[in-house]
């Protein structure tokens, strides 16, 4: 995937060239944003851009991305030249580039700081407790000639620490530094890191030059190792929030076999053009919308509509991008191409509501504001009170006050909610739970509306035969002789035989039917296929060999096949539960009638109605017809006036919105493409595993398991999730309340401060570790 490149030198250098019109279309454009650490650089970019006349601009922290809606004359380089004045990175994303390609850092930050911060610490810590080693490796160096710093004699291990910790400080924190000087003036939780980190190691370079006081280079190293292992883990929690536009993007076909003169011709799908005539073969997907004028198939839409039974296709027909042409060949003329198709209208829905800005934002982030001046000031009235009024060395208060910035850094702080995370996704997976984005801790306790889709969700999402009616009567219409052969396992035989060599869902239901109740196999000779009508062949059944037909009502009866009373019965009986009806004819005569249908999950009304008990509201929206989805809420234990059938992807992503308006709180199950844009809107939202990629990317949590019930489940360990990173925060917050009191006071050493917030970390990790 390829980032749109942009020559700046081409195009306008001031603001002053841009006027917001209001004859302008507004024009919606998403941008990677690089350098994010926090949620004050979320407000320093959000705010650097809607200063700008007729701009709207929301960025989204976890996908590293800025969503701008602004007039079509605003030139893209002017937002980036925008971003990076404000000291971050960014690139216009193209309609195929992903997000997630820019956030690659995190892994390599975190294998460089062990590797620099472990030998530090090591060496610091033998240091301390078997002073010969400063000797040894003194003897080390005169042995292969290597020139001697000053004071080295006394002093080498530290000089060897601080060679060592210096890439660590100044090459794999520079983001954190960089962030703290961007936050100048809105300080962070960076800036907090940024000085207890330097001023810890500043301090030892002085120390060990002059050879006096302690030197504390291992609390510096200690303190970026402990917050870039935070940062590494939250990056792991949120590595997919922008995954869904890739999968959105796949499912559309990449080359097009165009008609050119009769002749197939294989080009990019980026080369056609509206009016372009191209063939869709059997079992691949139809390359961008448009209208059939040649060929009879059957379609499959439920990835993009949530349609359960494939659509008959015949010239003259709409079809749409990305639907998957089951059995017949078509030849399609393209009527948008795009950005103007289906597909990609979809994929601009999950686009902004992803960019939508979540409402709630890391509480360190809230309070760092405050806490960080106010830890700032308490350091440099430490120094000032110990030096001025304390009658103390400089030495001695110089250390104080490092002290009172390191026991303050937040590495507790930052491990909080990514540990627990991680615990809880792993808990998760044992039940085939997994939690994608972290915002389904906040959200899991206040939910009070969940919408479900259809197909898929509360049902299993595949064709299955419900019931075969083969009445008696239609005996009486043979000779005695033929007639003995009219029992199920023959009938059921003949339809195996015709059924095994179409790749229709019905047949293929009907086919599984047949094998599950012992059906033979028979020969069959002058086979045919016509799709959108049924198959048809002469079966060898004993020594009788009847021509059998098999297809949908409309056709059997088109082939002057007559139906019975009972037939009849059968049939209206099964388009009544909604199911798709199969009539199957031997020489002329209609004996049998197969209704397939998509089959309600076992514990689906379970799981509504454990919901329910929970006081939660719940909704069904499909893009089925009426009488399925009717038959479904009714079936589960859903109100009729909670039921919305016939739902594109706007209508849902409309009802969600809706619902939000309402001041609801909006969980959404879903698992198609067709449900992607609503999942990116709700407040929390759950994917089924058997869905599309797209939904899973899309959806906070994703149920591997065929069970609905785990939606409850997940809600639940959600929910026990976020107690525990309360619980790490308040801890975090407290050792921080009780420990920089301590640290001012001059009752701990800058050693015992970093042990202490390494003690803090062990117990936010240990806790967590107790979420089952």
């Amino acid at each position: 995937m390829e980032d749109i490149q942009i020559d700046l030198a081409k195009h306008r250098d001031s603001d002053s060239d841009y006027s917001p019109s209001e004859s302008a279309p507004l024009l919606a454009q998403t941008f990677a944003v690089t350098g994010m650490t926090c949620s004050a650089c979320v407000n320093s970019i959000e705010r650097t851009l809607n200063e700008m006349d007729g701009v709207s601009a929301s960025v989204n922290f976890a996908s590293e991305t800025v969503h701008v809606l602004a007039p079509a004359n605003l030139p893209a380089e002017l937002v980036i030249k925008k971003i990076k004045a404000a000291g971050y990175g960014a690139t216009l994303l193209s309609n195929n580039s992903d997000p997630a390609l820019h956030r690659k850092g995190a892994a390599r930050a975190l294998i460089f700081a062990i590797l620099l911060a472990v030998p530090s610490i090591a060496i610091s810590m033998v240091m301390s407790w078997h002073p010969p080693i400063n000797d040894w490796l003194i003897a080390l160096f005169n042995d292969y000639s290597i020139p001697l710093p000053p004071h080295a004699h006394h002093l080498f291990a530290s000089w060897l620490v601080l060679v060592i910790s210096a890439p660590l400080i100044f090459i794999v924190a520079f983001p954190i530094h960089r962030a703290a000087i961007r936050n100048i003036f809105h300080p962070t939780m960076d800036t907090l890191v940024s000085l207890g980190s330097l001023s810890a190691y500043i301090w030892s370079v002085y120390a060990t030059y002059t050879a006096q006081g302690d030197v504390y280079t291992e609390v510096s190293a200690g303190v970026l190792l402990f917050v870039i292992l935070g940062r590494f883990l939250e990056s792991r929690a949120k590595r997919s929030a922008g995954s869904a536009l890739s999968t959105l993007l796949a499912l559309g076909e990449k080359e097009v076999a165009v008609l050119r003169n009769g002749t197939e011709v294989l080009i990019p799908i980026s080369h056609l053009v509206i009016g372009d005539e191209f063939v869709v073969k059997p079992g691949t997907r139809i390359a961008t919308d448009g209208v059939v004028i040649s060929g009879q198939s059957t379609v499959d839409n439920s990835l993009i509509t949530g349609e359960s039974t494939p659509i008959e296709i015949n010239p003259g027909m709409s079809v749409i991008g990305s639907a998957l042409n089951n059995n017949g060949r078509l030849i399609v003329r393209a009527t948008r191409i795009g950005s103007d198709t289906e597909l990609a209208r979809i994929t601009a829905m999950v686009v902004t509501a992803q960019g939508t800005k979540a409402p709630i934002q890391a509480l360190a982030d809230k309070i760092a504001s405050i806490f960080v001046p106010v830890v700032t000031v308490l350091a440099i009235g430490t120094f000032e009170g110990w030096y001025y009024f304390g009658d103390k060395s400089l030495t001695y208060s110089i250390s104080t006050a490092i002290t009172v910035l390191v026991i303050a850094c937040p590495c507790a702080l930052g491990l909080a909610t990514p540990v627990a995370l991680l615990v809880a996704s792993g808990r998760g997976a044992l039940r085939g739970i997994v939690i994608r984005h972290p915002r389904v801790l906040e959200a899991s306790h206040s939910i009070t509306t969940v919408v479900l889709d259809k197909t898929g969700t509360l049902t299993d999402g595949a064709m299955k035969v419900q019931q075969v009616s083969i009445p008696v009567s239609a005996q009486k219409v043979f000779g005695a002789s033929f007639a003995t052969l009219i029992n199920e396992k023959s009938v059921l035989s003949s339809a195996l035989a015709l059924e095994s060599q179409s790749n229709h869902p019905v047949s293929q239901a009907i086919v599984s039917y047949c094998i599950a109740r012992g059906a033979q196999q028979l020969p069959v000779t002058d086979f045919n296929q016509t799709p959108g009508v049924g198959v048809a062949g002469r079966v060898r059944i004993g020594d009788q060999s009847p021509v059998v037909i098999i297809g949908s009502p409309e056709s059997v009866a088109h082939s002057s096949v007559p139906f019975n009373a009972e037939i009849e019965s059968a049939i209206r009986d099964a388009q009544s539960h909604s199911f798709a009806v199969a009539v199957l004819a031997w020489d002329g005569v209609a004996i049998a009638v197969f209704a397939a249908g998509d089959v309600i999950k076992k514990d689906a009304a379970a799981t509504i109605a454990a919901l329910q008990s929970k006081k939660i509201d719940t909704w069904l929206l499909t893009g089925d017809n009426p009488e399925a989805a009717a038959k479904v809420g009714a079936s589960v234990g859903i109100s009729a006036d909670h039921i919305i059938a016939l739902a594109k992807p706007e209508d849902k992503l409309a009802k969600i919105s809706s619902l939000q308006s309402e001041g609801k709180r909006v969980l959404m199950v879903g698992d198609g493409v067709n449900d992607a844009a609503a999942l990116a809107q709700a407040n929390l939202s759950i994917a089924m595993g058997t869905g599309t990629d797209t939904a899973i990317a899309t959806a906070d949590i994703t149920i591997m398991r065929p069970e609905l019930m785990s939606v409850v489940d997940a809600l639940a360990l959600s929910k026990r999730t976020l107690r525990t990173i309360k619980v790490n925060l308040g801890w975090a917050f407290a050792y921080n309340a009780v420990g920089i009191p301590i640290a001012a006071a001059g009752l701990m050493s800058p050693m015992y401060a970093a042990a202490a917030m390494a003690l803090s970390s062990l117990f936010v990790v240990t806790n967590s570790l107790r979420i089952k």
